[in-house]
């Protein structure tokens, strides 16, 4: 009896702990839920504060590495191109679709998606390595 209320409480505590990072538990139903790659500086982050650091630094890197081309804006070219990009189960970024603006705007945003450094843990699902989708949109405005 001893040995049975003990397997017990360590069966519902693990439960608790994958519901607490991984979903919910309600009802002997267990949901889960997509962890977000860590960037490197997001590694003490958990939960809603990992996606959140995902993001910023996500934005940060976009940001920074923004480059309008310079034909492209000599010649008043502006647009709005989108990129389709997973960070695969290695951590990497696989971009998957680049769509509307001119070429040349579409070639910067490709460039600048694909300059996204390897991430220290990829995305996770169950307890297992996920590939996870991302879209970025970028929006190309010369201000002429």
């Amino acid at each position: 009896m001893k040995k049975y209320i003990i397997a017990s409480l360590i069966m519902l505590t693990t439960n608790v702990l994958i519901a607490q990072e991984w979903g919910s538990v309600e009802k002997n139903k267990v949901t889960m839920k997509e962890i977000a790659p860590v960037w490197a500086g997001c590694e003490n982050q958990s939960g809603a504060g990992l996606q959140k650091c995902f993001t910023q630094k996500l934005t940060q890197h976009v940001v920074k590495n923004f480059k309008y081309p310079a034909d492209a804006y000599k010649s008043n070219t502006q647009g709005r191109v989108i990129v389709e990009f997973i960070i695969n189960t290695e951590g990497m970024v696989e971009i998957k679709n680049v769509s509307g603006g001119a070429p040349a705007l579409q070639e910067e945003a490709r460039r600048n998606i694909s300059l996204i450094p390897k991430m220290v843990r990829p995305g996770m699902y169950a307890g297992k390595p996920k590939a996870i989708q991302y879209t970025v949109p970028f929006d190309f405005k010369t201000g002429k």
